[in-house]
């Protein structure tokens, strides 16, 4: 098991799937938004890309809570962050988690109320609402907008990793995730 687990000089192999698995998806996630809200109705690509994003959501919702666990399980081993910018990333990684979690949520909460309701990968979740319950559907509207935070963040954590500690101070930081 410790060969799975992460060490103060590296994170493990679950870590590292977890984590660049997650990035992938979101990197699907944040393109198909971007289509749904850049491109014009009725357009290919902009239905193409927006068809998955409900189930893609989720999966990464539970994605999101099963590393929060490994996480936590590996809490005293993983590689540390120290001094001020240490602090700032600490930071910057709990806005990220938070976001993660709140961002579906938030949608989860709306498709509650919605008369829609919502099927993951075919399995009902939640039944449309007959009438809607109007006070859930603000819940959508942040749900796009911290979206767009989480989506914003997560570009400052790459340019962070890669400009900041991979190509200037080219401490290793980057490493120990890949």
């Amino acid at each position: 098991m410790t060969k799975l687990q992460d060490t103060p000089h590296r994170y493990g192999p679950v870590s590292r799937a977890l984590h660049w698995g997650m990035a992938a998806l979101f990197a699907l996630q944040f393109l198909s938004a971007a289509l749904h809200w850049a491109l014009p109705r009725e357009n290919a690509w902009r239905e193409a890309f927006w068809f998955y994003h409900a189930d893609l959501g989720i999966a990464l919702f539970l994605l999101v809570l099963l590393r929060g666990v490994w996480g936590l399980a590996n809490i005293n081993q993983r590689p540390s962050h120290t001094g001020l910018a240490g602090k700032a990333a600490n930071a910057g990684h709990l806005a990220i988690y938070l976001l993660m979690i709140v961002v579906p949520a938030l949608r989860l909460l709306a498709s509650a109320g919605s008369n829609r309701g919502l099927s993951f990968l075919g399995l009902q979740i939640f039944p449309p609402q007959q009438p809607e319950i109007p006070w859930t559907q603000i819940a959508a509207q942040w749900h796009g907008e911290l979206g767009w935070v989480l989506a914003l963040l997560v570009l400052g954590h790459i340019a962070i990793a890669v400009g900041w500690h991979h190509l200037i101070k080219r401490d290793g930081s980057l490493q120990k995730m890949t």
